[in-house]
């Protein structure tokens, strides 16, 4: 049986703090709170009680071609791991393919929300969820769910946060780092895009807006309410949030290829978004 969504529970929870209609993100005043813990055993489709290492959140819209194939490689590195898809409402059945890797493996947790809300909302959304559940990860891992990021390449984010880091990023711009099947615009505006970022957080690395990343759950913790990005300028916020607290991050090398399967999701409106943040940020707050 389909569970309810999170936005029904938490608006109709007894709680002193509301869920603005405005935002179809979980409130930040709501991590903690007995009552939004208590929701989330009938909001999320999954075991809650799992105990795992590392957190993996996948946020999707449209992924029906890449999903099944993405989980069953995370699945193959035999790490301990819970995989929390989000998904927003895919008109292309991608929540109901998350549904029957359920079946097999009972470490999957699916939240769909209502609409699709924003790259920004989901991470943030998937942070809240892990922080929230009985046995919190020691490390939670993000990617996108498209194959640009090869999930093999998931255990070398993982060594250095083991070792003391608060954050890794998987970087295409770090030597030995590469991206595949771009055209020279593309490449082009993705490091002046990088560019303009180093300029503005200062934080020594050579790519803010890669989103294979592996978060300590300690940096999740003391960044989550200073999080309000709602696209793609999520990948810089929290690079800047964790930079402004003094964690210690680090970038190692990754691969990045174009999908091969599926459309973009990038919009205009996202993109203005994106370097509307950029060129907003303040380097004192």
């Amino acid at each position: 049986m389909l569970l309810n969504t999170i936005y029904g529970k938490v608006r109709n929870a007894k709680m002193n703090t509301q869920v603005p209609s405005s935002t179809s993100s979980l409130d930040e005043g709501l991590v903690g709170n007995m009552s939004f813990k208590a929701s989330l055993s009938e909001s999320i489709e999954g075991n809650l009680d799992v105990n795992s290492e590392i957190g993996v959140v996948l946020p999707t819209y449209c992924e029906a071609q890449n999903i099944e194939k993405l989980i069953e490689e995370i699945e193959n590195l035999n790490l301990n791991t819970s995989i929390l898809v989000i998904d927003d409402s895919s008109p292309d059945g991608t929540s109901d393919i998350v549904r029957k890797c359920q079946k097999k493996h009972n470490n999957i947790l699916l939240f769909e929300r209502p609409k699709k809300s924003g790259l920004g909302t989901a991470i943030t959304d998937g942070f809240r969820i892990f922080l929230s559940v009985k046995n919190p990860p020691k490390y939670i891992i993000t990617l996108d769910a498209d194959y640009s990021h090869n999930p093999r390449e998931i255990p070398k984010l993982i060594a250095p946060v083991q070792k003391g880091f608060d954050l890794v990023v998987g970087s295409r711009y770090c030597k030995h780092g590469s991206t595949r099947d771009w055209s020279f615009i593309r490449l082009a505006v993705s490091k002046i895009a990088n560019l303009l970022t180093k300029l503005r957080v200062h934080a020594k690395i050579s790519d803010y807006t890669s989103g294979m990343r592996c978060y300590s759950t300690k940096l999740v913790r003391g960044i989550i309410n200073h999080l309000h990005s709602r696209t793609y300028e999520i990948q810089i916020e929290t690079i800047r949030q964790a930079n402004l607290r003094k964690f210690r991050i680090k970038e190692i090398p990754i691969t990045f290829v174009n999908r091969k399967k599926g459309k973009s999701k990038l919009s205009i409106h996202e993109i203005k978004d994106f370097l509307s943040y950029i060129f907003s940020i303040n380097r004192k707050y």
